[in-house]
């Protein structure tokens, strides 16, 4: 949001800040959440290259749906199903490490 809008809205009464801010997240959530996300784009980033989602799906025994719930980070799908589905496509840990890494 640029400086003028945030001037604009604060004047009007509104309150500005981020949605940890808003949603009273601790570092720690944010972080996690933020590392969730990488994980997630970085797993559609890499699938999408090499195979489409039911092939995916097939190597780890799963539904393409959760496929899909992965690759959007849905809140159901924990950070361990996600490293696995990104090891099936072949990454490695030092890739998986560098997704992390490039949070924040």
């Amino acid at each position: 949001m640029d400086r003028a809008k945030r001037e604009r809205l604060k004047a009007q009464g509104w309150k500005v800040g981020t949605v940890s801010e808003f949603l009273e997240l601790t570092p720690e959530e944010t972080a996690l959440i933020e590392i969730k996300l990488a994980l997630s784009r970085s797993l559609k980033e890499r699938r999408q290259k090499l195979m489409n989602q039911d092939e995916l799906a097939e190597k780890i025994s799963a539904s393409q749906s959760s496929i899909a719930l992965a690759e959007n980070a849905d809140d159901s799908v924990s950070i361990e199903s996600l490293i696995r589905a990104m090891l099936a496509t072949g990454a490695t840990p030092k890739e998986i490490g560098e997704a992390i890494s490039s949070v924040g």
